[in-house]
């Protein structure tokens, strides 16, 4: 799970500051591809391997661990409006994001060790700061937040949650994912008043019509269209070319001989994916040759053209790609299909408002910096901002 992290973004709704909290994105184990997402063809899947193992090659040499900058607890990171953020309070919040990438990445090279060190450092000292200013703002104001208001959000976080959950199930996610109640709910209490302080900003601003929507509607058509699919298993031999000894004709004969056979056993009523299982050369051996859904652009172009033109149930001829030969059988359909604008438009309106809500709310932040006192000890100032082209 994410964790909580104040970005400019999160700040223009609490409903996107809730989406920080999607227990569904990542689990504790190693995440099951989505049955209704396009997976990766052979070409990508062999590509991916292919990189992945040259990473864990250069990886294996001269590395570091990725470790959180060490400066003493006490020392002044920024000063903003006469009050000192120190270094303790900043590294609460980075330790826990570079042990996260840690674990994921294991070591890193020292170079880009460092680099990921100190844009980690500047964007999470640029949210303190934000968050510092806010708070001022909200005391300004006098806002409060009552428990109704806060168990009304939390209802909402949980339904919001793929699947759906209720406020106990909920809390129980959150236990399991490491993360504290309490300090969860700090932390949306936070971004409720921070929501009122920038809601302030927009009233009156924004009027999203049905005019704008069908605008917008009109001039990104391809948004709105639906790709052609199809649902493919196959059955991928390779030529054995690891021997250098061997010959490389000779290594693609023997694989032709091979699909051949196996293409005749289909034909005479051999089950498909226990072939597949047994022979395949691609990772998807393991689900019996099954890519899932894929559209057009996403394979070998051979492999594509063979797949498309496969009436649904059909098994094809031998195709030879740069991967070696295959046995294509498509199991499933997509049509493709335009989304009218009828059926569009709510979520239309509703994203070109949270996008001006979005530009409102950092023209906000960007003022309350402008007008802030925010001091760096000498030598620890941020790079310039790059200049927009």
């Amino acid at each position: 799970m994410n964790s909580v992290v104040f970005i400019r973004r999160v700040l223009v709704c609490v409903v996107v500051f809730f989406a920080a909290f999607g227990l569904s994105c990542r689990s504790k184990s190693t995440e099951q591809a989505d049955a209704n997402k396009p997976q990766p063809g052979p070409a990508k899947i062999e590509a991916e391997a292919k990189a992945e193992t040259e990473a864990e090659a250069e990886a294996s040499t001269n590395l570091v661990e990725l470790t959180a900058p060490e400066e003493p607890a006490d020392r002044v990171a920024v000063t903003v409006n006469s009050i000192d953020i120190t270094e303790a309070e900043l590294q609460k919040i980075i330790k826990p994001q570079l042990e996260r990438m840690a674990q994921r990445a294991k070591k890193l090279p020292p170079a880009i060790a460092q680099s990921l060190e100190k844009q980690i450092r500047q964007q999470i000292l640029d949210q303190i700061i934000i968050r510092r200013l806010l708070d001022e703002k909200v005391k300004e104001a006098n806002i409060v937040i009552t428990e109704e208001e806060l168990a009304s959000q939390f209802t909402k976080v949980a339904a919001a949650q793929k699947p759906p959950l209720s406020l106990d199930e909920f809390k129980t996610k959150l236990a399991e994912y490491g993360q504290s109640f309490d300090e969860v709910k700090e932390q949306i209490l936070k971004g409720m008043t921070y929501q009122k302080v920038v809601e302030a900003q927009w009233v009156g601003k924004i009027n999203i019509t049905e005019e704008d929507a069908k605008k917008y509607y009109d001039e990104n058509p391809t948004q709105f269209e639906g790709q052609e699919q199809v649902r493919a298993s196959h059955i991928l031999i390779t030529p054995d070319i690891t021997d250098p000894n061997n010959d490389p004709n000779q290594a693609k004969a023997q694989a032709k001989t091979k699909i051949e056979d196996l293409l005749k056993q289909i034909q005479d009523g051999a089950d498909f994916a226990e072939l597949a299982k047994a022979n395949s050369a691609c990772p998807s051996a393991a689900q019996g040759g099954d890519l899932n859904f894929f559209p057009r652009g996403k394979m070998a172009a051979p492999f594509e053209k063979a797949a498309f033109e496969l009436e649904q149930g059909k098994v094809s001829d031998i195709v030879e790609t740069q991967f070696g030969y295959h046995i294509i059988k498509v199991t499933d359909r997509r049509e493709g299909s335009t989304t009218s604008f009828e059926q569009a438009r709510d979520n239309i309106i509703q994203q070109l408002t949270q996008q001006k809500q979005s530009e409102l709310a950092n023209k906000y932040i960007e003022s309350l910096k402008a007008a802030a006192d925010i001091v760096y000890p000498p030598g620890k100032e941020p790079p310039p901002a790059p200049v927009p082209r």
